[in-house]
C-alpha cells in the first residue's frame, strides 16, 4: 500500500529523443534565419567600424561579380546573334540626370520660326551677320589682384581684338559710355575676391544685355601640365548644350565675343560646354595625324607558305593640346539693357527657392 511508486523511464527517454530532434530542426531555422538576415544585413546598421568596412567591401564585391556576369551575357548573345546573321538586342540606355531633367518648354526646337524670328531681330544679329567686327574691352574692379592681370592677359591671348584699360576710380556706367563712343562691342568686367577671380560681367553694346555669372575653378596656363602656347589665329568656337531660350541667349552672348571667320589653319578651337547649368571652358590646339596600324591576316592552312601577312593601314587620329585658361562659369543674372543695379529690369535671376531639384536645369 505505502510502496513507492517506480518512474516510467522508458517513457521520459522517448520524450527526451523526440525533444531533442525538435531542438535540432530549431536550431537549422534559427541558422537558416541568422544567415538570412546577415546577408540582408546594411552597412549602415552596423555599429562596429570594421565589420561596417567588411561588410561593405563583400556588398560591392558582389555587385561587381553580378555586373561581370551580366556583361558576359549581353556579349555572348550579342556575338551569337551576329553569327545567325540577327540584330543584337539594343543595349539599355543608362539612367542619369541629363537624360531624366524636368520637362521645360521652353527648349528650342529645330523648326522654331518664331525663335529664328528673334535672331534676326536680337542684339547680337550684326555681329553673327558679319555686318561689324567685335571689338572687346576688358578691365576689373577697383580693388584688383595679383591673380587677377595673369587671368586677363591670357583672355587677351583667347579673345581676338580684345583691348584692356585699367579700371581706377571710373564708375562703370561711366566705362560703358566711354565704350560705346569707342564703337566697343562688349565690356567684359574681371571681378576678384580675397586674391583671387570670382566673377565676371559680360555687357553687350550699345543696347545690352548684361550677364553676371561666377567663375570657379580657375587654372592658368602656367599650371596646366604639357600646356601649349596659342598662336594669333582667330579660333573657332563651340558651343553646347545651351538647348533652351535663356541658354540660346546666352549662347549667342557669348558667341558675339569672337569673330565669325576662323581662322583654320591655326587649328585652335574655344570651347563652352554647358552641362546641368554649369559652362565649362577650354581652349585647345589640335592636329590631325596618319597612323599605321598593322592587321594580321592569317589563314586556314598552316605552313612555310600560309604565313600570317601583316598588312600596314593608315588611321587618321586627332590629338589635343590644352592652352589654357581653363574655369567654370555659372549664370547667376541676365538684365536688360547695359550694367544698371537700381533702375535695371531684369530677364532673369537666379534664387536659392529654384535649386528644389537636381533634375531641373535652366540653360
Amino acid at each position: 500500500m505505502g510502496g513507492k511508486r517506480k518512474k516510467d523511464v522508458s517513457g521520459e527517454e522517448e520524450e527526451n529523443n523526440y525533444g531533442d530532434g525538435d531542438n535540432a530542426e530549431r536550431k537549422k531555422k534559427k541558422k537558416e534565419e541568422e544567415r538570412e538576415k546577415a546577408d540582408q544585413l546594411l552597412p549602415s546598421m552596423i555599429k562596429n567600424k570594421e565589420k561596417r568596412l567588411a561588410v561593405h567591401q563583400k556588398l560591392k564585391h558582389q555587385k561587381k561579380l553580378e555586373k561581370r556576369k551580366r556583361v558576359k551575357a549581353r556579349d555572348a548573345a550579342e556575338k551569337s546573334a551576329l553569327e545567325l546573321g540577327e540584330e543584337p538586342a539594343p543595349r539599355k540606355i543608362p539612367r542619369t540626370i541629363e537624360n531624366t531633367r524636368e520637362f521645360d518648354e521652353t527648349v528650342c526646337k529645330p523648326d522654331d520660326e518664331e525663335l529664328f524670328a528673334g535672331n534676326d531681330a536680337d542684339e547680337f544679329s550684326s555681329i553673327l551677320k558679319r555686318e561689324c567686327t567685335p571689338k572687346i574691352l576688358i578691365t576689373t574692379c577697383r580693388f584688383n589682384s595679383t591673380r587677377g592681370p595673369a587671368f586677363i592677359s591670357e583672355l587677351l591671348s583667347v579673345i581676338p581684338n580684345a583691348h584692356y584699360y585699367k579700371r581706377g576710380t571710373y564708375d562703370l556706367k561711366k566705362i560703358v559710355e566711354y565704350a560705346r563712343n569707342k564703337d566697343f562691342t562688349s565690356i567684359i568686367v574681371v571681378h576678384t575676391n580675397r586674391r583671387e577671380p570670382d566673377a565676371l560681367l559680360i555687357i553687350g553694346l550699345p543696347d545690352g544685355p548684361t550677364a553676371h555669372f561666377k567663375l570657379t575653378n580657375l587654372v592658368l596656363r602656367k599650371d596646366i601640365k604639357n600646356h601649349g602656347n596659342p598662336t594669333s589665329h582667330k579660333p573657332e568656337l563651340v558651343l553646347t548644350n545651351f538647348t533652351t531660350r535663356l541658354g540660346h541667349r546666352v549662347g549667342r552672348l557669348i558667341q558675339s565675343l569672337f569673330p565669325q571667320d576662323p581662322n583654320f589653319r591655326g587649328r585652335r578651337v574655344v570651347t563652352l560646354h554647358n552641362q546641368r547649368d554649369f559652362i565649362f571652358f577650354r581652349h585647345h590646339r589640335y592636329i590631325f595625324e596618319s597612323k599605321e596600324t598593322k592587321q594580321s591576316e592569317s589563314k586556314g592552312k598552316k605552313g612555310k607558305d600560309n604565313k600570317d601577312k601583316n598588312e600596314p593601314q593608315e588611321k587618321m587620329i586627332a590629338r589635343l593640346q590644352e592652352c589654357g585658361p581653363r574655369f567654370t562659369l555659372k549664370l547667376i543674372s541676365l538684365q536688360h539693357g547695359t550694367f544698371d543695379t537700381k533702375n535695371g529690369e531684369y530677364e532673369w535671376v537666379h534664387k536659392p527657392e529654384m535649386d528644389t531639384s537636381r533634375r531641373r536645369f535652366f540653360l
